[in-house]
């Protein structure tokens, strides 16, 4: 038997007029600060202190986008060491669901699958739209729900993109400078290497990052330098990218500003040049690129629903080396805010923007959860998800009546975990 949903919080409508500037949005699924200025923040804003974490700004026009779209988004910030979804509720209300994942990078989707990297592990989640009507807390408060499934414990190899394909779950494995498959066996399976690299050593000789793929096969790679010394890439690091075309282990484009998150798309192939802040098409023939869009701040992640794009936006911060060459480019006297900044690609238009006023200044990866409004995710760091059952035929909350008022979801409290 299906038990009642705990209290929820209340969850206020954004302003409707352009004077209400500041908004905050109890816990339920997200405590945050919205404002309703424009997206245009290319410089410093002055931000409220003590503000609940994971304050945004966030134009009007990103939550009708993601309404209109019928999508969430899922970010992963290794900084904050979090994963996001991003959702819209029946008002057409943004809210957000930060889960802990240890240094998240890269997030892969294959139907109702989610594989996330962290640090150590790779993890793979499913989605249940049962289990998200059932939600012993919540019942039908998520358009469906994504559960803990199983583990992979690669080590510290630095994984970057994930993607899977027709051998399975693909990983760019950025400490061995190769390609490789995640399987049960071994910690990971090498690949593909650059035909630079000599040796499979522990020593991110050219810092491999991004991995586009094509029916099923990788095709596209990206990295910081063609170089096979230990970070022999870091010199150059702004300016020294490349593009690989994976079948024929060939450069097609050098000399790029950190290339990251290459995609294809309608057989057209974009990519991220974060320190330039720029989304580019790249003709797959001649390896020449052309600007789609100028964002002006640092970009790396993102993900396609129909005719528009989300690309990730990070803050620099002082501390870190990226910074120290960067400050002095454009790029880096723009990098204020972490955010998304959602595109129009036929027009390269920018359409709106979320951005962060605390808690999350570096972002890696975006994907587009499309036909989920409002998403749920669960990790193991709370008994909760001990309770989900799923069979391919039938979902089931074991002992619902325990699991609700024992193990209340932390975000109720305002708790992250």
């Amino acid at each position: 038997m299906r038990n009642k949903a705990g209290k929820q919080g209340r969850e206020t409508r954004l302003a409707s007029k352009p004077e209400d500037k500041q908004i905050y949005l109890p816990y339920n699924d997200s405590q945050t600060f919205m404002s309703q200025n424009g997206y245009a923040m290319q410089s410093p804003m002055q931000i409220p202190q003590n503000l609940p974490p994971f304050s945004c700004n966030v134009s009007p026009e990103f939550a009708a986008l993601l309404s209109d779209l019928n999508a969430s988004l899922a970010i992963s910030t290794y900084q904050a060491g979090k994963v996001i979804f991003i959702g819209v509720n029946e008002q057409g209300q943004l809210t957000q669901l930060p889960r802990n994942y240890h240094k998240a990078m890269g997030i892969a989707l294959d139907g109702h699958k989610m594989a996330i990297a962290t640090k150590e592990t790779i993890e793979i989640l499913a989605h249940s739209e049962g289990l998200a009507l059932s939600h012993p807390q919540k019942p039908g408060a998520y358009s469906s729900l994504y559960m803990p499934r199983a583990t992979y414990y690669t080590g510290f190899v630095d994984i970057h993109d994930l993607d899977w394909g027709k051998a399975g779950l693909w990983a760019v494995n950025t400490s061995f400078s190769c390609l490789c498959l995640i399987e049960d066996d071994y910690s990971f399976t090498p690949q593909w290497q650059p035909h630079f690299i000599k040796d499979l050593e522990h020593d991110d000789y050219c810092h491999l990052n991004g991995l586009a793929m094509d029916n099923g096969e990788p095709a596209y790679v990206t990295a910081l330098g063609q170089t096979h010394t230990p970070k022999g890439w870091k010199p150059r690091i702004t300016e020294g990218g490349i593009l690989m075309d994976v079948p024929s282990n060939s450069v097609m484009s050098k000399d790029l500003a950190m290339p990251h998150s290459p995609r294809i798309w309608d057989n057209k192939l974009y990519v991220l040049l974060s320190a330039s802040g720029q989304l580019v098409e790249v003709d797959r023939q001649t390896g020449r690129h052309e600007v789609v869009c100028e964002l002006g701040s640092f970009v790396r992640g993102m993900s396609r629903v129909g005719d528009y794009v989300f690309i990730g936006r990070s803050r620099l911060r002082e501390s870190s080396t990226t910074f120290q060459k960067l400050q002095a480019l454009p790029v880096g006297q723009n990098s204020h805010h972490a955010g998304i900044t959602a595109v129009h690609l036929p027009s390269g238009r920018m359409i709106g923007e979320l951005n962060y006023l605390n808690a999350v200044e570096e972002i890696y990866d975006v994907q587009v959860l499309a036909g989920l409004r409002r998403p749920g995710i669960l990790n193991t760091e709370t008994p909760l998800h001990t309770f989900a059952l799923s069979t391919p035929q039938q979902s089931y909350w074991a002992d619902p009546d325990k699991a609700a008022p024992d193990q209340a979801d932390p975000y109720e409290a305002g708790q992250t975990r």
